[in-house]
């Protein structure tokens, strides 16, 4: 499939995210045939709801910086700094190189500890290539993937490296853009769109894959199975779901939560979830599921990235491994397992999900 075609595939299934009718350009938005509009930012659809409580606010941010650019008015500047969650120190690292020339994009220099884990921020403003790391799927040529959370695109162009037509939504703008940049500098086949994983603004079993990493976690309880019911949405017949998520019993996650008191978790702070509570959520949502281990000692920890590490942490990451491999034959391993992937199927029988936000 050429790129044009795929260009229009992608724009084919997109919908209204809330009554899931089709969208049509309309000079600097896309309209649904019930008039709600969203505007579009050098090409990239920004499909969030305004009246809607955000699960970040880098999302409000997006919102703000998109209107405004469809109305012509010029950004603050062309990365969208404002809208990638980052320190303003960052915000400024990523400014100042924004003009230099280096194989490594601005954005992604400075927002790898937000989005790879806390063991990477010692990298923020110095990491010298791209940490794409290695996706746990069976390559599939052709087949349709959709990166729920897909920030700057690193599992987006993991994916496409196994065959895959990838779609990434994220709901940062800055961050958007950057994914498209680097897909494109690494000859990856992907697209990208802004919108929430609540109100997937794409159509029903279009599909042949839902991967997410590092993103279901943060939300509240409620938001979560908001996400995966739309997950299942989308997601065709037959077609498998990979989300990454923390047990709540692993060791390095026990440490934390002792240390926050266990208190309710609030905004966009880590919920842990148990591996009895992943499988009946999973399975009720989309359909078969079975869990099988990330990492141990934390969230987020990629062998692909072990040589970027001093030898400490490069060890943990070692030893990581070798406990994962171990799981798969002693399953008890799994229970304290830190970070687990869930796999569901979804099959003829899967519920439906909750239907149109609104007519």
């Amino acid at each position: 499939m050429d790129e044009l075609q795929t260009h229009r595939e992608f724009f084919e299934s997109l919908v209204c995210p809330r009554d899931r009718s089709s969208l049509e350009p309309t000079g600097s938005y896309l309209m649904c045939e019930h008039g709600h509009k969203y505007p579009i930012v050098d090409g990239i659809p920004v499909l969030l709801l305004g009246d809607k409580q955000q699960t970040i606010e880098i999302a409000e941010a997006s919102l703000a910086a998109a209107s405004q650019f469809a109305e012509g008015v010029s950004p603050v500047d062309a990365l969208f700094t404002s809208t990638l969650g980052i320190s303003e120190d960052e915000r400024e690292g990523v400014l100042a190189e924004a003009d230099e020339i280096s194989d490594i994009d601005p954005v992604v220099r400075f927002m790898i500890g937000a989005t790879n884990g806390l063991l990477y921020k010692r990298l923020i403003g110095t990491v010298t290539e791209y940490t794409i790391p290695e996706l746990r799927l069976r390559p599939v040529q052709g087949g349709r993937l959709l990166d729920v959370g897909c920030n700057w695109g690193r599992w987006s162009i993991a994916a496409s490296r196994l065959g895959y037509r990838v779609v990434g939504i994220d709901p940062s703008l800055g961050a958007v853009l950057a994914a498209r940049r680097v897909s494109r500098q690494l000859g990856a086949a992907a697209q990208f769109v802004v919108g929430d994983a609540r109100f997937l603004p794409l159509a029903d079993d279009s599909f042949d894959t839902v991967f997410s990493y590092s993103v279901v976690q943060h939300f509240s309880k409620e938001n979560a199975h908001l996400a995966i019911s739309e997950m299942g949405r989308v997601l065709k017949r037959g077609g498998e779901c990979l989300v990454q998520m923390p047990n709540k019993w692993g060791l390095r996650c026990l440490f934390h939560q002792v240390r926050r008191r266990f208190r309710v978790p609030v905004l966009f702070e880590v919920r842990y979830w148990t591996l009895s509570e992943l499988l009946q959520t999973y399975s009720s949502m989309i359909g078969p599921t079975r869990l099988s281990v990330d990492c141990f000692f934390g969230l987020g920890l990629q062998a692909s990235d072990s040589h970027l590490m001093p030898f400490g942490r490069r060890c943990v990451i070692v030893l990581s491994e070798r406990l994962r491999h171990l799981s798969r034959s002693l399953r008890v391993l799994t229970s304290v397992a830190d970070s687990v992937y869930v796999a569901s199927v979804k099959t003829q029988f899967s519920p439906p999900s909750g239907g149109p936000v609104c007519r």
